[in-house]
């Protein structure tokens, strides 16, 4: 009976590690442009995850969008592009998560590491493609269940300047972490 559980686990965790196993590099560049407007694919920079489940860049950009591929380690699938001057601060987020810092922690943290200069982050309007779904068939290269939410980063906006609500509201745009470096403009369509 002990050798019998044994075995079981053992053979949940492969089946664990499997599942963990990142896609093929063709693959994750294919699901991961997908957040991209169409005629800004074939020009977008893409990272993704070696063997080892390392973040490298799988193809270098010839125009401003970074396309992010879908974290072999977590069961949802989610992809997103956004402009590359956003690259510091989401490569500073995804640090911070690496440690544990999660939430509005995370978010306070960058927020703190902007405004003192030792994140770089645009004051300018930067563009973010965030694309969910149950996942990516790569035979026909689609997304299942795929839905597409639309992310402006403005940084340091607040209502008073933007004339935007505060308030979530699917399909109207509303401001989010007003008045911090990570305020943004959320759209999201109805489900």
């Amino acid at each position: 009976m002990k050798t019998t559980g044994m075995v079981l686990l053992a053979g949940l965790a492969a089946l664990g590690t499997a599942r963990a196993a990142a896609a093929p590099a063709a693959e994750q560049i294919a699901a991961a442009i997908l957040a991209a407007p169409e005629e800004r694919r074939a020009a977008a920079g893409v990272l993704g995850y070696d063997e080892s489940g390392k973040l490298v860049t799988l193809r270098a950009g010839k125009n401003d969008l970074l396309c992010l591929a879908d974290d072999p380690k977590d069961d949802s699938f989610s992809v997103a592009c956004y402009h590359k001057d956003l690259e510091p601060f989401m490569a500073r987020g995804r640090e911070l998560q690496a440690q544990g810092v999660t939430g509005k922690e995370r978010q306070a943290q960058r927020n703190k590491e902007v405004e003192a200069g030792k994140v770089k982050m645009p004051r300018e309007a930067r563009m973010l493609y965030v694309l969910t779904g149950k996942g990516f068939d790569a035979a026909s290269g689609q997304v299942k269940e795929a839905y597409l939410r639309w992310v402006v980063y403005v940084p340091f906006a607040t209502p008073e300047s933007t004339g935007l609500s505060t308030d979530p509201a699917p399909g109207k745009p509303w401001l989010m972490n007003a008045g911090t470096a990570g305020a943004h403009i959320m759209i999201s369509p109805p489900k």
